[in-house]
């Protein structure tokens, strides 16, 4: 199976899972000439912030992928993959954000997915649900998933 399509969920991660999944997607990507798709889910609540932060006009027409392409985390993305000469993508979405991811991984016929999310507890993921944990069983793809360095 060549690898064509790179997906990256990007948005509310660390520093620190954002560079290792930046390089995870050099890594993959840039030898088998593939695009990296960059993902971002927004929330309502996320996504009204965004649009008062960034002072769209509101006669723009404005959607939720030019949002994310406005996130500063998918722009500094793009430029490092670009300056790679590696062919990269955004795309945003509103919603749950497992279910956005898994939209994009389908959306995209990704190959692969890398995917940030902390530990925690058996009990928290009983009460709280776990994104990355219904990601990881949902996706229509492999999973690579990025913990937090300190953890």
């Amino acid at each position: 199976m060549a690898l064509e399509t790179v997906l990256l969920a990007v948005g509310g991660k660390s520093d620190d899972q954002v560079e290792r999944m930046a390089t995870l997607a050099e890594d993959v990507a840039g030898p088998a000439d593939a695009t990296v798709v960059l993902g971002h889910v927004f929330t309502e609540d996320d996504y009204d912030d965004a649009l008062e932060r960034l002072e769209f006009d509101d006669g723009t027409d404005v959607t939720p992928d030019t949002v994310a392409g406005r996130n500063l985390v998918v722009r500094e993305l793009r430029d490092r993959f670009e300056e790679q000469d590696i062919d990269v993508e955004h795309m945003g979405t509103i919603g749950d954000r497992a279910e956005g991811v898994i939209g994009f991984a389908e959306e995209t016929d990704a190959d692969m997915l890398a995917v940030g999310g902390r530990r925690r507890s058996p009990t928290g993921k009983a009460v709280f649900g776990s994104t990355a944990q219904e990601i990881l069983l949902d996706a229509p793809c492999p999973v690579t998933f990025i913990k937090r360095e300190s953890e």
